[in-house]
């Protein structure tokens, strides 16, 4: 039979045995995979150790098993994020923009990072963007800082321990202490602040979303220059990024947790 077009046999082949590494069958040796899978047994072994070298496979030299590694798993985790947050997000973010007129973000807490997954971008002349995929240290991060508020102090003091504090403007924290005011001051407020912290110029608003665990998985934003989003407007922005990261908890089936 011929190849279909436009299918890589390898990587085909290699998502095969993924799959079989996935699955509740226990026979995962060498020989396992490559009679469930039809291929040779040196062909298993080449896919097998290329998987193992980007940490999508595992391989227990006691047992001879096989299974699928952490990467996959990081796969799979976005696949979900991406599944059951971004999507029922898509309108919310909308809806928060046009309330606003300034940029609506989602963002989660990947590598001590915060990083942005959805946006609704503001339709001002002037805004603040910060496309999907973008970094921020997440102490100089309003939704950083509104997920990071919801962990256990030795877990904030562990945080600031591995990764230190980066001054980046005249606002940013710079100490310990700042720290741990800011983070008694989120919560009590209910909402985070990113004061010029990592822009000069700009300000951000955050509050978090909340998991069917009531654990703080993501974090609603609004962005804009600080000229437009004053320290006086910053209330009024607030009750309506809390209003809407609540409305995002209830669509995801989320509990929110008391801080």
């Amino acid at each position: 039979m011929a190849q279909d077009e436009g299918i890589v046999q390898s990587v085909d082949r290699a998502l095969t045995l993924l799959e079989l590494m996935a699955s509740p069958d226990d026979a995962r040796r060498l020989s396992d995979l490559a009679r469930r899978s039809g291929l040779a047994v040196s062909t298993t072994h080449r896919l097998l150790t290329t998987l193992e070298r980007r940490g999508f496979a595992l391989h227990d030299p006691q047992s001879g098993s096989w299974t699928v590694g952490q990467r996959a798993n990081l796969v799979g985790d976005s696949f979900s994020l991406h599944g059951s947050l971004v999507v029922p997000a898509r309108p919310i973010l909308r809806d928060l923009r046009d309330l606003t007129r300034e940029t609506a973000n989602l963002g989660v807490i990947e590598a001590e990072e915060a990083v942005t997954v959805a946006q609704s971008e503001s339709r001002e002349i002037m805004r603040a963007i910060a496309p999907p995929g973008g970094r921020v240290p997440v102490l100089n991060s309003g939704m950083g800082k509104a997920i990071v508020a919801t962990w256990p102090d030795a877990a904030i003091d562990t945080l600031i321990e591995r990764q230190g504090l980066r001054p980046l403007t005249s606002h940013s924290l710079r100490s310990k202490d700042d720290v741990f005011a800011e983070i008694h001051r989120i919560r009590v407020q209910g909402f985070a602040l990113d004061d010029e912290e990592y822009v000069i110029g700009m300000r951000c608003v955050a509050a978090p979303v909340w998991s069917e665990m009531s654990e703080a998985i993501a974090a609603v934003s609004v962005s804009g220059l600080a000229a437009r989003l004053t320290r006086d407007h910053v209330p009024a922005i607030a009750k309506q990024v809390v209003d809407k990261a609540a409305q995002l908890t209830k669509a995801i089936g989320g509990q929110a947790a008391t801080l």
